[in-house]
C-alpha cells in the first residue's frame, strides 16, 4: 500500500521573533529542534522504511530532514532536495515583524496577504539586500526563476509539478515517502492529495513537526489520514495550530 508522509519543520527563530520567513534562511530554534526530535521518535516507532525523502532548499527544512536521517539511519542516496518545495515567498515582508507591517500595512491587509489565495505582497527591488542574497545563495536556479513575491497561487503553480513528476511515479512503484518542507508547499500538495478547490486550499492546516501519514490506494486515492502526535505537548501545539484564529494577521 502506497504511504506518504508529511512533515513541517520545526519552530524556528523567525517564529519565535513572530517574524515573515519565506524565502529567509531562518534556523529552527531549540524549541524547534526538540519538537523534530520528538518527531523523529515517533516516526521510528511506526517502523517505516523511507525509500524517498525530499525537501526544500532552505535550511530549516534541512535541519529537521537532518535529525530524522540520524534517527532512522537514512542513506543519503534516498535524500532529494528540490527549490521548487521552498516556502512561499512574502516579498518585502520577509525578515520583518508581523507586528510591524501590522502598523504599517493594517491587519486587514496583512491577513489578505497571509490567508487569501490571490494577494500578493510588495515585491522585493531587484537591488534590495535581500533579493542579491537570495540571488547568491540559489545559483543555480535563473534568476527568471526566483520569485520577489508570491500570493499563494503563485507558489502552487511552482510546487505542484513536484507530485507528477517525482511524488506519483514514487509512490505508484510502492515506495513510501516522506515530504519535509513548509505550509505553503503542503496548501500547494494537498490539492493534489485531497482534491482541494482554492478556498481549502488557503485554509489547509498542518502543525510544526507533527507527521502526518496519509495510506493511499493503488490510484492514490486517499484511504486513510492521520497526524501523528504522541504527548501534551504535541497535543497542544497540534490543536493551537487548528484553532488559530484566521482574522489576526500577526498570528
Amino acid at each position: 500500500m502506497p504511504t506518504l508522509v508529511l512533515l513541517r519543520h520545526g519552530t524556528t527563530v523567525y517564529g519565535k521573533e513572530n517574524r515573515f520567513a519565506g524565502w529567509a534562511d531562518t534556523p529552527l530554534s531549540a524549541t524547534g529542534l526538540a519538537e523534530v526530535e520528538r518527531a523523529a521518535q515517533i516516526l521510528k516507532r511506526t517502523g517505516l522504511a523511507f525509500d524517498l525523502c525530499l525537501t526544500s532548499r532552505l535550511a530549516r527544512a534541512q535541519q529537521t530532514l537532518a535529525v530524522i536521517q540520524a534517527t532512522l539511519r537514512l542513506p543519503n542516496s534516498v535524500i532529494r532536495c528540490d527549490w521548487r518545495l521552498n516556502e512561499r515567498h512574502f516579498g518585502g515582508l520577509q525578515d520583518e515583524t508581523r507586528t510591524a507591517m501590522i502598523k504599517r500595512f493594517g491587519n486587514a491587509q496583512v491577513v489578505a496577504w497571509r490567508r487569501s489565495y490571490d494577494a500578493r505582497p510588495p515585491l522585493l527591488d531587484t537591488e534590495d539586500a535581500r533579493f542579491r542574497e537570495q540571488l547568491a545563495r540559489f545559483p543555480d536556479v535563473h534568476p527568471q526563476h526566483q520569485p520577489r513575491s508570491e500570493c499563494l497561487r503563485d507558489a502552487v503553480l511552482r510546487v505542484s509539478p513536484v507530485w507528477p513528476e517525482l511524488i506519483v511515479p514514487a509512490l505508484k512503484s510502492g515506495k513510501c515517502v516522506l515530504v519535509v518542507a513548509h505550509t505553503s508547499t503542503f496548501r500547494a500538495l494537498a490539492r493534489a492529495i485531497e482534491g482541494l478547490n482554492d478556498e481549502e486550499s488557503a485554509a489547509f492546516r498542518i502543525a510544526t513537526a507533527v507527521p502526518r501519514r496519509y495510506e493511499l490506494d493503488g490510484a492514490l486515492g486517499v484511504i486513510g489520514r492521520t497526524d501523528l502526535r504522541k504527548g501534551m505537548k504535541s497535543n497542544l501545539r497540534y490543536w493551537a495550530i487548528r484553532l488559530k484564529p484566521r482574522w489576526l494577521g500577526g498570528l
